[in-house]
C-alpha cells in the first residue's frame, strides 16, 4: 500500500499497488510545474488509485494535450498526473508518505535538462541542511 499527502495534509491517497520503477523526468515542463531540476515519478493502475481525503480541494491543469496535473488549491503541492488514454496514474513521489526502494530507475529528457545539475557529477551530501559558520 502506497499513501501519500501534500504538503498541508489536507489531500491524500492510497493506492494498492507497488511502484516497479521511478523515472526522473527532467524536461522543461517538469522543472518549471516543480520548480526543480526534475521531478521524481511512480505510476500505479488507476483501479488501485483512490483519494482518501480532500479530492475537493483538487484543482488540475492541462500542461500538454492529453496530460492533466492535480494538485491541492491550497499549498500547491502536485500530486499526481493523468494522461487520458492511460490507465495509469503517475505519482508525484515527493508526496510519496510510504517509504519505497525502487531498483530499477531512470533520468529522461536529459537533453532538456536545466544547465545547472547533472546527476552525474558528485556532490557533498549532507545528513541535514547546511551548516551556518
Amino acid at each position: 500500500m502506497l499513501t501519500g499527502s501534500c504538503l498541508c495534509g489536507a489531500v491524500a491517497y492510497e493506492a494498492e499497488a507497488d511502484l516497479s520503477g521511478i523515472i526522473h523526468c527532467h524536461c522543461e515542463t517538469c522543472r518549471k510545474a516543480h520548480g526543480a531540476a526534475f521531478s521524481s515519478i511512480g505510476a500505479v493502475p488507476k483501479a488501485a488509485f483512490r483519494w482518501t481525503r480532500g479530492k475537493a480541494l483538487l484543482s488540475a491543469y492541462d500542461s500538454s494535450p492529453g496530460k492533466t496535473r492535480r494538485f491541492c488549491s491550497r499549498c500547491g503541492s502536485q500530486l499526481t498526473a493523468e494522461r487520458a488514454e492511460s490507465d495509469q496514474v503517475m505519482l508525484r513521489l515527493g508526496c510519496l508518505d510510504t517509504p519505497v526502494k525502487v531498483e530499477r530507475q531512470w533520468h529522461i529528457w536529459r537533453s532538456d535538462g536545466a544547465s545547472w545539475y547533472d546527476p552525474e557529477e558528485a556532490h557533498p551530501l549532507l545528513p541535514e541542511g547546511m551548516k551556518r559558520e
